[in-house]
């Protein structure tokens, strides 16, 4: 079993939200649930949110495999994505990225070699105005990014892991 009691309460509140004959409504939050849990989307995770909520294995595995927001093999402790759309482009993202990249010794895609950064490109993330983003994990956004900033962020994280 991949899916603690706690995961599947909270699945379960999100099925709410839907008609009892769509559980399949609730997949993006499932695998939310899921990744947030596990760290990253196995195979056997995918699985089980699948049979959780009637829905052919593979189904499951399209969405996880299409939203950047979900990772399907392993990353770091601290998934750091920027966003490289255009608005952010204009606004130095691109600067920030390869910043980034030769800060972290990684490309995108990658972690680093003591597992705590992989480094992410993504789509809008619907903060255009304060460009360059960066999301951690998903759930902090960090905006205004300069090379400076992604710098003090990194050492804020570092600090962070050793607690």
């Amino acid at each position: 079993m991949t899916l603690s009691a706690d995961a599947k309460a909270r699945i379960d509140r999100e099925l709410t939200k839907f008609p009892s004959d769509q559980r399949q409504s609730a997949v993006m939050a499932a695998l939310a649930i899921a990744q947030r849990e596990n760290g990253w989307l196995s195979t056997e995770v995918m699985q089980e949110v699948a049979e959780y909520l009637g829905m052919p294995p593979i189904a499951v595995f399209e969405v996880a495999s299409f939203y950047t927001m979900y990772d399907v093999k392993p990353v770091g402790r601290f998934k750091l994505t920027v966003c490289t759309n255009l608005p952010c482009q204009l606004q130095g993202s691109t600067v920030c990225a390869e910043h980034a990249k030769k800060t972290l010794g990684v490309d995108f895609g990658e972690t680093t070699a003591d597992g705590l950064f992989t480094l992410k490109e993504g789509e809008c993330f619907g903060a255009c105005g304060d460009a360059p983003v960066f999301l951690v994990n998903n759930h902090e956004m960090r905006v205004k990014v300069t090379p400076e900033r992604f710098d003090a962020m990194i050492d804020e994280l570092r600090t962070k892991a050793k607690e």
